[in-house]
């Protein structure tokens, strides 16, 4: 007697629902009408600050460069703020050397110098009464900025006295 290859009728009564159900386009996995859909919350975009004033209050710092602390030096006095602001972080120096440019002009600094060279960037600025030198190092890591923020020596006498001072 040969073997019966038979499946069990469970097997063929399953097989036989399934393709019913996937066919029909049942009613167990339709979409609610648009206006019915539970929209998910959309995350909030965070508004944070590409750039920051830190020290100076008109110099415009880039939020990816962090202050290194140990190489900062800032002299506060009445209506008066001078120093070497020292910063680092990983952001490409032409990008840096774009945005000193168009952020100091708009806060009002006058142009005096820019030396772009391959590895380090200085770029001067003038205000009335103070000047800023702006130093982009680029490192294999990091790259370095160093602001410097003087007065200026308007109104002080160029010419050496006597004693060799000014």
């Amino acid at each position: 007697m040969k073997p019966r290859h038979c499946l069990p009728a469970f097997f063929w009564g399953s097989l036989i629902f399934t393709a019913l159900i996937s066919v029909s386009g049942c009613g167990l996995f339709q979409r609610a009408p648009a206006s019915e859909q539970v929209q998910s919350p959309q995350p909030e975009v965070e508004n944070r600050p590409v750039a920051v004033y830190h020290d100076f209050e008109d110099v415009l710092i880039p939020e990816e460069l962090k202050i290194i602390k140990d190489r900062t030096v800032i002299v506060s006095t009445p209506g008066f703020r001078s120093g070497i602001l020292s910063l680092k972080g990983r952001v490409e120096s032409n990008s840096l050397y774009n945005f000193f440019s168009m952020n100091m002009e708009k806060d009002n600094w006058e142009v005096i110098s820019r030396i772009k060279a391959p590895e380090t960037t200085i770029m001067v600025f003038q205000k009335a009464t103070r000047c800023a030198v702006i130093s982009i190092r680029e490192e294999p890591i990091y790259t370095y900025v160093e602001i410097g923020i003087a007065p200026t020596l308007r109104g002080v006498s160029q010419n050496p006295t006597n004693d060799g001072t000014f």
